[in-house]
Formats: C-alpha cells, structure tokens, sequence
C-alpha cells in the first residue's frame, strides 16, 4: 500500500473475459478497434481493468503522421486509471480490485542519466512505455507497478486520476523553472498543456498567470479556470499587450506549449530581461531558431527545455491529484465510449476538445 492513501475494498471484479478491444493504429490516420486476448500478467505485473483513458496530444501527433519511436502497428493511448483485474507473482502493494492510477513509464534507476537524478533521460522510460490505454483491459509492467503506480483516492474520479502523466511532465517543468508567488506568468498556447499548466501556478500562489493563445473557446475556458488574464493573439496586439505586463517590464517567467517553432520564437521575444522561459512543446524533428546571442548574453537569460519527468514529479503530481484542491479535472470537456474511439479523433482533428475521456 502506497503511504498516506486510505485502503479501500471495491467489489469483485467479473472474472478476465477471453477476449476483448484495444484501439490500434495501423498506420497514420487508420485508427481500428481490434479485439485481443488479455494476457495474464507475470511477475510482478498487473493486468488493469481500464475505466479511463484520456486523449493526449502525442496521440494526436501519431494519429496523423506516425511516431518516431512507436513501430506501427502500436496500440494507442498511454493516460488511464483502472482497477486491478489480476496480480502476477511478487506483487504485494497491490491486490485485486484495487482503484489505481500509474504514469506509462518508469526509469531503469542504475543508468548513467539515473544515477545523476536525471531519470527522465533513462532509455528505458520511453523504451518501454505502456501504450494501449484505449482498451478494455491493459497489462502494466514491473518497473511501472513498482515505481509509477498509486492507489486512487476514493474521492478521486477516474477521469481525473487518469491525468497523472500529463501533470508529471508539467510538474517536472515547473520545477525546472521555479515560479515564485510574486511573479508574472505567461503562457502562450491554450490547450491542454497550457492549462494544466496554469492551474498548477494558481495552486502555487503565483500572482499573475496570463495565456495567449488563438480560439475563442479554449481563450473562454482559460479565462474560466483562473486566468487572471487572456490575450488573443489572432485578434490583439499581442507584443503591447504583453509588454505592457509586470508594470511594464514584460513576464518574469514565459512557459510555451504550442509545440511550432513561431512559439518558441514568440516565448523568446516576449521575456523580460533576466527573465526565464520555458519551451514545454516539443517541435518537428529538424526545426530550427535562431537565438539573437546579444539579447541572449546581456539580458541575462534562461533557457529551459524540460523533457518527460522523474520519480519525484510523479509522486508530486499524485499529491496535487490526490488533495482535490488543483481541480485539473475542469480541461476535460469531453466524453466518449471506446466504442467510438473514430470519433474521439475526429473530434480532436477539429480542435473542438481540450481533453476527451474515453470509457470502455
């Protein structure tokens, strides 16, 4: 049992069917809902029964061009939170009927990156990361059980104990950049990421946290969930409007979550000097910007390019989850079946969700 969560005893699961469906992408854009048969775990593994997967970005990403470490075919989704079907040999914190909650992934911690607490590097991490969260069941492997798995808080709903990944990586970030109360935030891109990671800021008693981002829906629901403010960049001047914050000196702190280069290059416009930016979103392979070395030198910059996270961020974003208090459930605006899986992807095609819950 994992320290400081209460036990609880949920009733007895219907016996593992022979067989059962999982989301497969075949190859970019041919998303099938294949049937399968639930392997039983082995030592020290647990087979969940998954009653949440959440859509993420990266599948996005795959969905629509591949990925550069997934060989397709690859079952598809890696954000859920279930109850344990059945326990392999040696596994003692966890029994059957448990609520759980797990990031996909979990360092080696005996290779070089580990040893320095860089465990977010560890080849394992994404070697071996779970995917096929859009299933009816998913098998969790030893590393994972041993090092990145919860008990759910009761209290918990599984929609929003299947954000422990996304909120790791944010947290890892975060922790990077080091935010203090007394400063200004900017954000620049609205979705998911970029509000989760405003929430977390709000959690932390940061004094002004301001999002930039382009649609009017994901600009409303930024201002809903605690924006202090919204900038528009398709409609405002978005340069004045962020120099002009701070008492004119710009944001202390820029966090970019759009993932494009012009993000990147915006993030770095927009600092203040001495200030720090953080560049979240990953790019394309192969995309470069160039870095005005004068700015970079004489106003004494930081630039951090956070990757994944460690142990320790996902124990944190367990306790943020798990107090009730961050309300990060609030970006999930949407809800699906698995058996319409198709139209998840579609809808994210559309950029009319921020976040989908899926349920078997």
């Amino acid at each position: 049992m994992k320290p400081g969560v209460a036990e609880t005893f949920p009733a007895a699961l219907a016996p593992v069917p022979a067989h059962a469906r999982r989301a497969v992408l075949f190859a970019p854009g041919d998303l099938r809902l294949c049937d399968f048969a639930p392997p039983r775990p082995g030592p020290g593994e647990l087979l969940l029964q998954v009653k949440c997967a959440l859509s993420c970005g990266t599948d996005l990403k795959t969905y629509r061009r591949g990925h550069p470490i997934w060989r397709l075919p690859t079952p598809l989704g890696h954000e859920f939170a279930g109850v344990v079907a059945e326990t392999g040999e040696g596994v003692s914190g966890f029994k059957t009927g448990d609520e759980l909650m797990a990031a996909p992934t979990a360092p080696c911690g005996a290779c070089f990156h580990c040893r320095r607490g860089q465990e977010n590097l560890c080849p394992q991490a994404m070697e071996k990361m779970v995917m096929g969260a859009y299933a009816d069941f998913l098998l969790l492997p030893a590393h994972v059980v041993a090092r990145s798995t919860f008990r759910k808080p009761a209290a918990l709903a599984f929609e929003e104990a299947a954000l422990l990944e996304p909120l790791s990586c944010v947290v890892h970030a975060q922790a990077l950049a080091r935010p203090e109360p007394a400063e200004s935030v900017l954000i620049v891109g609205a979705g998911a990421f970029g509000l989760l990671h405003m929430l977390a800021l709000r959690a932390a008693g940061v004094r002004e946290v301001v999002v930039a981002g382009r649609g009017a829906d994901r600009l409303e629901w930024a201002g809903r969930l605690g924006a202090d403010r919204v900038i528009d960049t398709a409609a405002d001047d978005p340069a004045a409007e962020v120099a002009r914050l701070n008492g004119g000196f710009g944001p202390d702190l820029v966090i970019e979550c759009t993932g494009q280069v012009e993000g990147w290059r915006d993030a770095f416009a927009r600092v203040r000097r001495g200030g720090r930016v953080v560049f979240f979103g990953g790019c394309p392979a192969g995309t470069a910007f160039e870095i005005d070395t004068r700015r970079m030198h004489y106003d004494n910059l930081t630039l951090i390019a956070p990757f994944h996270f460690r142990p320790r961020d996902v124990r944190r974003a367990f306790e943020l989850l798990a107090q009730g208090s961050l309300g990060a459930g609030r970006i999930i605006n949407a809800r699906r079946p698995l058996a319409d899986i198709a139209g998840v992807f579609e809808m994210l095609e559309r950029g009319t969700v921020l976040k989908c819950a899926v349920f078997p």
